[in-house]
């Protein structure tokens, strides 16, 4: 292994046993592989494993299931002002519409409405994103 005397600041990586800089700082090796086998070989498996991935989760049952989750939450309404119990109609009237925009990749969700919530401290409060209802099963 050739190493040399001069040290690069960032990273030096090790053409021959694929050995690379960790830190400046702890001056240690580790291995990592090479850069152009893990995309080729990255390309091919998300391929495979996204092949019809939209059409599964855009099932009847799976988007049924969807609702029901979203309707034992009882969340809050987001920015569109619509709740839960609104959101049946709805999907009844749009459901086909919504899922041709996915298919197409012209679905656009609302605005996530701010919401500030009180820690256990006092006068300290967390920020919430609070979604639609129809965001929340698409």
């Amino acid at each position: 292994m050739n190493v040399t005397n001069d040290r690069f600041k960032d990273r030096q990586l090790q053409i021959e046993d694929y050995l690379q800089m960790v830190s400046t700082e702890s001056k240690e090796y580790a291995e990592v592989s090479a850069c152009q086998r893990i995309a080729e070989n990255n390309r091919i498996i998300t391929d495979f494993q996204t092949d019809g991935l939209l059409e599964k989760v855009l099932q009847p049952t799976n988007l049924n299931n969807v609702y029901k989750k979203v309707k034992s939450n009882k969340g809050a309404g987001g920015v569109d002002g619509r709740n839960v119990d609104e959101l049946l109609p709805f999907l009844r009237d749009n459901q086909m519409e919504l899922i041709q925009q996915l298919k197409d990749g012209k679905y656009k969700p609302n605005p996530v409405r701010r919401v500030e919530i009180p820690k256990e401290t006092k006068g300290e409060f967390r920020k919430l994103g609070v979604p639609t209802v129809v965001d929340r099963v698409f």
